[in-house]
């Protein structure tokens, strides 16, 4: 007999019990399935975000002329030049490795999440995906920490007004979403 609603009522046959037993586990499980493939998504939209801003020179934009600054390279009227011209800095040097580490702690930790999902038995959580992509966070959360510190106030950069381009905008972005699914892969247990 089931120990649900069918309980209270003696005149429910049993395999309308376990009929209903059943479909509530299904929606449990197609919950889960829901919340991992949402949480898959997100993280591809996160790694995809994190190679944009990482690439793309429009950290910083100038207000009134066409000009930008990128991690690797100065851009003005749409043609790039292949330096920086604070290219030497450590700070600059230490953003773009922090960067490409966030990057690649990203892609790991999506690899680990999809071999997890395929091996993994049920119950455990994923730890070893979860703390991957905290250390990604960690990465973006150093990086862009340096950025801000040494480029994104008004006497660190080369033009006289300017504002942060959607670079910056979008490592911040994935600095909060690296997070979320960090801590979600640590709380989930495969069902």
């Amino acid at each position: 007999m089931c120990l649900t609603d069918c309980d209270s009522h003696l005149s429910l046959s049993p395999v309308f019990c376990l009929q209903n037993s059943l479909l509530r586990s299904y929606k449990k499980e197609a919950k889960m399935l829901v919340l991992l493939a949402g949480l898959f998504v997100v993280h591809i939209a996160t790694a995809i975000m994190l190679f944009v801003s990482t690439i793309a020179n429009v950290w910083m934009v100038a207000d009134g002329i066409d000009s930008s600054i990128g991690l690797w390279k100065n851009c003005t009227s749409g043609s790039c030049d292949g330096s920086l011209s604070y290219g030497n800095d450590d700070a600059i040097k230490a953003v773009q490795a922090f960067m490409i580490l966030s990057i690649i702690f990203s892609i790991i930790s999506l690899v680990v999440f999809v071999f997890q999902l395929f091996t993994m038995e049920k119950g455990n959580r994923f730890f070893l995906s979860g703390s991957t992509m905290l250390v990604c966070w960690l990465c973006i959360l150093i990086g862009v920490s340096i950025y801000t510190h040494h480029y994104a106030h008004s006497e660190g950069n080369f033009f006289p007004s300017s504002h942060q381009g959607y670079c910056f905008i979008l490592t911040w972005i994935c600095f909060c979403f690296s997070f979320i699914i960090g801590i979600l892969y640590m709380v989930l247990r495969k069902k």
